[in-house]
């Protein structure tokens, strides 16, 4: 044990001071890169969701050669959309990068879920160029709906391609529901901002 010059026991001196750590640097992107996915990922689940519970139901109200002309129409102006492209793509890189940077500066917890949320979109997208553009195509190689004569593609439409819709709407809700988890998290984190000090001792 030292003592002070005062002649009074120095209960500090046996411990030495700790050393500085370097503060992690938050970067300001992840809010609206998260804020992004999430809205992105909304709009996309209204999508998928809107074709489960009107779009292709009432186009199984219609004749085949209508329901040929229609969905023909929904495709060309889809692919030829640059804001759905947008969106789209837009979705899994948001939530990508976000969950990368939010495990980069520790984050742990929104980070896997917004990970996991990257994942189930990720196997929404696997499903769209598998099953959905495929069958697209072939409807589109059918060409003018009103000289088609074989309506066998608008079966597989109403079994394959409908089914496989209804997946990608669950998919991107649970999707969704893990950005929202997401951003109550990154809310927390962001709003602790306050480092800790060590602790001394209060005696010998």
């Amino acid at each position: 044990m030292s003592f002070n010059p005062t002649g009074t026991p120095n209960p500090y001196a046996a411990y030495p001071p700790a050393p500085a750590v370097a503060p992690v640097r938050r970067s300001k992107a992840v809010g609206p890169l998260l804020m992004i996915a999430t809205i992105t990922m909304g709009l996309m689940a209204g999508l998928f969701f809107a074709y489960d519970i009107s779009v292709m139901p009432g186009l199984a109200r219609t004749d085949d050669r209508t329901y040929v002309d229609a969905m023909q129409n929904f495709n060309a102006l889809i692919d030829g959309n640059g804001l759905f492209g947008m969106v789209f793509i837009g979705a899994l890189l948001a939530a990508a990068v976000a969950a990368f940077l939010e495990h980069r500066q520790g984050r742990r917890g929104a980070a896997l879920w917004i990970g996991a949320a990257a994942a189930l979109y990720l196997v929404a997208l696997m499903i769209t160029f598998s099953v959905n553009i495929p069958l697209n195509n072939e409807l589109a190689a059918a060409g003018d709906p009103a000289k088609i004569t074989d309506f066998s593609i608008v079966e597989k439409f109403k079994g394959t391609w409908e089914t496989s819709n209804i997946v990608r709407t669950l998919v991107c809700t649970a999707a969704l529901g893990f950005l929202a988890r997401a951003l109550v998290l990154h809310g927390r984190g962001a709003g602790t901002g306050a480092t800790t000090h060590p602790m001394r001792p209060h005696g010998v």
